[in-house]
């Protein structure tokens, strides 16, 4: 079975996040919002998300919980992933509980600017329509838009997708990637969306699609873990990173969570966390 290098295509993304922050300023630090811009504002001016954070000794992490290897259910029921334990263990240093909360992705930045959610952390891929409302951290994991299909399957390339149908999550970055790829979209029979990727993926497995479009760190989660007849095309549509999405102006609270994430890659954390869950050291934090 053909599959796509997931290491390759990871240090491509990871060579664009390097060369495409440079409007964070230095490696590693992210550049301050305008104070006008805080999510939460404090009465004698400025940001007050951490001291809010840190006052009610809760972090509110939304996720979509069928995103696997980010964050997912296992077979206990219990929300677990790379994304997850990221989190678990920067909030047990930050000295605050961290609560996760599943929500629909479709309606992730609305979740986040009514307070039902402190922040998206479960492969939130940045892109810079969602800049303009979510303050971003700095880039934490390479990854890529790519197309799945069965095993069997003629499809090779991406210009055999025309008159196909193809599949995608409903409020994700594969939404975005198939915009941009005008050319393409204009070619496909029709484009299905879904509540999630495993919806998408068993809908693809049964015939209901032709391909699906997914982000790379999941498709390759999906088929080793479920030993289904998939391969990955080698053509991608779009190198990404993913950052955590924070109340736009919340600079208070990211850089803490930032600053926190750098101590743990600092000693070793999260390379082994990320070992555990994608295979290799393959994170971006303090690199």
């Amino acid at each position: 079975m053909k599959r796509i290098a997931l290491f390759a295509v990871l240090a491509a993304a990871a060579a664009a996040a390097f060369f495409g922050c440079g409007k964070s300023g230095a490696a590693g630090t992210p550049g301050a919002a305008r104070a006008s811009d805080a999510g939460t504002p404090d009465p004698a001016g400025g940001d007050a998300s951490l001291s809010y954070i840190m006052g009610r000794q809760k972090l509110i992490l939304g996720l979509d919980d069928s995103f696997p290897p980010m964050g997912f259910r296992n077979e206990n029921n219990e929300i677990v992933g790379y994304d997850v334990d990221l989190a678990k263990e920067a909030a047990r240093r930050m000295g605050v509980e961290l609560v996760l909360q599943p929500i629909d992705w479709n309606a992730k930045e609305q979740e986040l600017n009514t307070k039902e959610i402190d922040c998206i952390w479960n492969g939130f891929s940045i892109t810079e329509e969602r800049k303009q409302v979510v303050t971003y951290s700095p880039p934490y994991l390479g990854n890529a838009q790519v197309i799945v299909v069965k095993g069997n399957s003629p499809l090779n390339t991406l210009a055999d997708l025309g008159g196909k149908i193809i599949g995608l999550q409903a409020g994700s970055s594969s939404v975005d990637a198939l915009d941009e790829a005008a050319e393409l979209k204009a070619s496909v029979r029709e484009v299905i969306e879904y509540k999630d990727y495993l919806t998408a993926l068993m809908d693809l497995d049964v015939g209901g699609a032709d391909a699906i479009l997914i982000d790379l760190v999941v498709a390759n989660d999906n088929i080793n873990r479920s030993g289904k007849d998939f391969r990955i095309l080698e053509e991608t549509l779009a190198a990404e990173q993913f950052g955590i999405g924070f109340r736009k102006g919340e600079d208070a609270l990211m850089n803490k969570v930032w600053e926190t994430l750098l101590e743990m890659a600092g000693d070793g954390t999260v390379a082994r966390i990320s070992t555990q869950w994608l295979g290799a050291d393959i994170s971006l934090i303090g690199k």
